[in-house]
């Protein structure tokens, strides 16, 4: 018998905003391939734009859109227009170096 873990991916700022107008909600559960998924495809998929997406938070630290996604993750996409100071005490500074929010 095989077990499926969810994934949730949650939206906040503007993506939350455009996911409520378009009627789905800001936090969903979605499931993951075997092997993981890069964070760009994961917002392809729940169709949001890659350019209004400045991170991604997976298990509480930011990444770039390329970081692979992994079943059981906590996922959280942060749109474009976070403020310099907060850029950089949340890592996504780091993050968008590609230095996995180090």
């Amino acid at each position: 018998m095989s077990t499926q873990t969810n994934t949730t991916v949650r939206m906040f700022g503007t993506l939350h905003t455009l996911r409520r107008k378009r009627g789905l909600q800001s936090t969903t559960e979605v499931r993951i391939p075997p092997g993981g998924c890069a964070a760009r495809n994961l917002a392809a998929d729940l169709d949001l734009p890659l350019e209004k997406i400045e991170a991604v938070f997976v298990n509480h630290r930011a990444h770039g859109l390329d970081y692979p996604i992994q079943a059981g993750d906590r996922v959280a996409f942060v749109p474009t227009g976070v403020p310099g100071p907060c850029r950089i005490l949340l890592g996504i500074y780091n993050a968008n170096r590609g230095n996995g929010g180090n």
